[in-house]
């Protein structure tokens, strides 16, 4: 009999849902806040140092300095600004959407220190003497640009003026400077240059007794209106030094945006298509799950009020791939319970509870490695791990709980009473319940491959590409990026195709000599270049002026300094050290020592062999990488973690292994079982990444085919290499013991009639 109520109820639900979504998505997108790379912006790491001799850097002073910057970003309107104080004495600022990043860059930084001196340097008033917000920006009788600025006493400034004025002529003269440098900066070294350090020198006649001040200096309106804009937000306690800074324009922000998120489409609608072609009705619900998924991602992002950036929708997309997994392995297993000749609600509730172990388990492995990449990652990276760690968890609630809710309302109606082609099962595989099969026992396509037979074969084609990776790597070395040494790297968008000669032209230009120019893009309109020197913020502006005139667009410049480039690369080997130890902790947990063992090394192995690929392929090695590293370990676990939970329920249904053969047998056995889905899996995420390199921004070009290629060795390595790995473990175990036992075998469902 079929129980309509349940299929009604299931219709409400997901219009319910539906709704809820198709009403609140929009407002959600465009609540969500981007980040630098798709809407252009700047970042800039400050090491914060002492103004003056004796001063100490403690957290309130570092307090202080962030909420000094809070007030000079609030003078270019920028909105909703982000300032992170970290460690002991960086302050992290990033300011998306900026259009004038040079003059964000220099209210910043200068340390706006106004002083009024004589010409013997002698301080005789300062900053604090000014009333709050006095300062304007205005013109003299002349009209020419000066700041006005309203004092706190005209007492004092009278005092000043008279001390000034009995000067001898020539003498007299009331010196204001911007960030007067004691022991470094004097009025007799400046005074005579054409463009001194002091703002201006006006000499003073006579004594004025009153509270406004007019600075007229050789600058434009423009400078003017800055200068004025930065005294009113006051000065900084402190001395800021730039040692890392990104900048990247709206051009190359608005492209990555679109592009990437055209290459997600692409990839989740492929995925949707796969799912409903090959594992039909529970396909349809898994589409459904991911669409809820996707959306519940979004949500909780913009509730923590996260910025996405780049990397975060890379990270989304595989997410998507990520999600099905679960999904498959789920009817990969309901799957072999119909083959077995259960009915259509057992085979449901079985292979939901032993699918469960295997889902919780690849997931927690994955989380460890995004985790590790929260912690030790740069901005860009933490926005990728974040968004990582959402999806991981997303993933399992709307593919364990929402696909068993929305699949298990229409397999309890008993719609699907003998219809196991809804599933994907011809009647003509299915065993009679009565021969007691067990799904050990089930042939596969795949049962004529032995994996055990083949191990030496493995290992030695692995320790072939091991050891002339190892050597190549020795000879050519990694092309590291500046992230991981230090310098400028200049990206350039252009309206006429790029060469390297009119590239490096244009740098000659700036008096600069690069290092390494890449041209890329499909009419070659890309070019991104790289200088061994940290350039300072005035070279950039003048750079990036230069450009934007000569190829129409504005550049991205990034630089970094040699300290924080030798932190970038500890942090990276530090997280590759914490992921891998925190793996082999969970799986001897969890299963044991030997699974643990062999699963580090097949994680080492990948891992290297992506350092050999990318020092082969001289491809860029950037946090991105590293990012993608961290991920394959996730996802290569991932897929190991599977197979071993297989291998661990047929070694408990085995109960003793008394030979070799015996450990042979579990291994190829759960091989072959979970071979399918391993192939389904790394075919679902390839797609994501596939749709990211042809249609993706070129921006994660780098990331993306880091991805490709750990995917395939990652698969490989968990078929190939873990598996046959315990095998030499296990029967080395077996020698020593005589007899391994294993758990009792779990208790087996009947197939007695559901209501």
């Amino acid at each position: 009999m079929v129980k309509r109520s349940r299929i009604v109820a299931f219709f409400l639900l997901v219009l319910l849902i539906g709704s809820t979504m198709g009403v609140t998505a929009k407002t959600i997108l465009h609540n969500i806040k981007l980040g630098l790379d798709l809407q252009g912006g700047f970042e800039v790491l400050y090491e914060v140092k002492p103004a003056k001799k004796g001063q100490k850097i403690n957290k309130d002073v570092l307090a202080s300095t962030a909420e000094a910057l809070d007030k000079r970003i609030n003078v270019l309107g920028v909105s909703e600004p982000s300032i992170q104080i970290e460690g002991t004495n960086r302050i992290r600022v990033q300011l998306a959407g900026v259009k004038d990043q040079d003059k964000a860059r220099e209210i910043l930084s200068t340390q706006a220190n106004l002083t009024f001196r004589d010409v013997d340097d002698k301080l005789m008033m300062d900053g604090s003497d000014l009333k709050q917000g006095g300062a304007k920006q205005t013109f003299d009788e002349e009209g020419k640009p000066s700041v006005s600025l309203t004092l706190k006493s005209a007492k004092k400034f009278s005092d000043v003026t008279k001390k000034i004025s009995a000067k001898p002529y020539g003498t007299n003269l009331l010196v204001i400077w911007l960030d007067f440098e004691e022991g470094k900066d004097s009025f007799k070294k400046e005074a005579g240059k054409k463009k001194p350090k002091y703002l201006s020198a006006p000499t003073v006649n006579q004594v004025f007794n009153q509270d406004t001040v007019s600075i007229v200096g050789n600058f434009s309106a423009k400078e003017a209106k800055s200068l004025a804009d930065l005294l009113n937000a006051g000065s900084l306690p402190v001395k800021l030094k730039e040692v890392y800074s990104s900048s990247v324009g709206a051009q190359f922000g608005e492209e990555a945006l679109n592009d990437t998120i055209f290459a997600g489409i692409i990839g989740v609608a492929i995925i949707y298509l796969f799912m409903l072609f090959y594992y039909r009705f529970p396909g349809f619900i898994a589409c459904v799950s991911l669409s809820i998924y996707i959306y519940l991602i979004l949500l909780i992002f913009d509730l923590m009020n996260g910025v996405l950036t780049l990397p975060g929708i890379a990270a989304i997309i595989l997410g998507v791939g990520m999600a099905v997994d679960a999904n498959i392995i789920t009817y990969e297993r309901i799957r072999e319970e119909l083959k077995v000749g259960r009915s259509i609600k057992s085979a449901f509730q079985a292979g939901e509870k032993n699918a469960f172990s295997s889902i919780l388990d690849s997931n927690v492995t994955t989380i460890l490695t995004a985790a590790v990449l929260f912690f030790y990652g740069n901005s860009s990276v933490k926005g990728f791990a974040t968004m990582l760690i959402i999806s991981i968890l997303m993933s399992f609630l709307t593919a364990v709980y929402g696909s068993r809710l929305l699949l298990g309302l229409w397999v309890h109606s008993g719609i699907f009473k003998k219809k196991p082609s809804w599933f994907g099962v011809k009647p003509s595989d299915i065993r009679d319940i009565k021969d007691n099969i067990s799904t050990l026992d089930l042939p596969t396509r795949f049962d004529k491959l032995d994996f055990v037979k083949h191990r030496k074969k493995f290992f030695t084609l692995s320790s072939i590409l091991l050891i002339a990776g190892l050597v190549i790597l020795i000879i050519m070395r990694l092309n590291l990026s500046i992230d991981f040494s230090n310098g400028t790297r200049v990206e350039v968008l252009s309206n006429t195709p790029l060469t390297t000669e009119k590239i490096n032209s244009a740098f000659s230009k700036q008096g600069l000599k690069t290092d390494d120019v890449v041209i890329s893009g499909d009419k070659n309109q890309r070019a991104a270049a790289r200088l061994v020197t940290v350039l300072p913020k005035n070279k950039i502006a003048k750079l990036k002026s230069d450009f934007k005139t000569e190829f129409g667009s504005e550049p991205n410049v990034s630089t970094v300094s040699p300290t924080v480039g030798k932190e970038l690369a500890k942090n990276a080997f530090i997280a590759l050290l914490i992921a891998s130890i925190g793996i082999i902790i969970y799986v001897s947990l969890r299963f044991e020592l030997s699974m643990a063992i062999a699963a580090i090394i097949s994680l080492l192995h990948d891992a290297f062999f992506m350092v050999a690929f990318f020092s082969i392929t001289r491809l860029e090695v950037d946090l991105t990488f590293i990012a993608a590293v961290l991920t394959i370990i996730g996802y290569s676990i991932n897929d190991t973690i599977v197979t071993f939970d297989r291998m661990r329920e047929n070694m408990h249904k085995k109960r003793r292994l008394k030979t070799p053969a015996d450990i042979a047998e579990v291994l190829n056995v759960s091989t072959r079982q979970t071979l399918t889905r391993s192939i389904n899996t790394v075919f679902t995420v390839l797609v994501t990444v596939v749709a990211l390199i042809i249609f993706g921004s070129e921006s994660i070009l780098n990331f993306s085919l880091a991805l490709f290629v750990g995917l395939m060795v990652g698969v490989y390595s968990s078929i190939c290499i873990a598996g046959p790995l315990w095998y030499v473990l296990k029967t080395r175990e077996l020698k020593k013991k005589g007899v391994i036992k294993t758990v009792k075998e779990k208790k087996k469902y009947s197939d007695q009639p559901q209501v």
